[in-house]
């Protein structure tokens, strides 16, 4: 065990996260996200953390992770294609977690369209398959500096 490092961060996961280097994204998929499909495209890692959802992953691994500073939106959430013109319930909570660790809070959020999310998610380095049951509810995360 070590100190300071969240339970759910699994050692796979941690190890992926020390990997990544500036720019490389990371996407935590909810549990309709078809991460398997999505990662063969790049051979991008799949970690699986069923059993846990997104907001819980995305607090765990912000704790570790800075956020790039170099662009203005480093997070990027699937946009509703369900024709329901209200945000998902579970964005608020993001943008709470987001606003605990970037200063930037929710300005530092992009919504991309369902395909497109789909080209994101197939570059990037690691896909985290979540067990969240909420829809709409996909995260991808660009990795910044850290500074001493």
């Amino acid at each position: 065990m070590l100190k300071n490092i969240p339970d759910i961060i699994s050692p796979e996961l941690l190890k992926i996260l020390h990997e990544m280097g500036h720019g490389d994204c990371i996407c935590i998929g909810d549990g309709n996200f078809p991460a398997a499909s999505m990662s063969k495209a790049e051979n991008a890692k799949v970690v699986r953390l069923d059993g846990h959802g997104v907001p819980e992953i995305l607090d765990a691994i912000l704790q570790l992770f800075p956020l790039d500073d170099y662009i203005p939106t480093p997070v990027r959430l699937m946009a509703r294609c369900d024709g329901v013109n209200e945000p998902c319930p579970i964005w608020s909570e993001y943008e709470k977690i987001i606003a605990k660790y970037d200063s930037r809070g929710k300005s530092a959020i992009e919504f991309i369209d369902r395909f497109p999310y789909y080209e994101e998610a197939k570059k990037c380095y690691a896909i985290v398959a979540s067990g969240e049951t909420s829809t709409f509810a996909n995260v991808i995360l660009q990795k910044g500096v850290v500074i001493h």
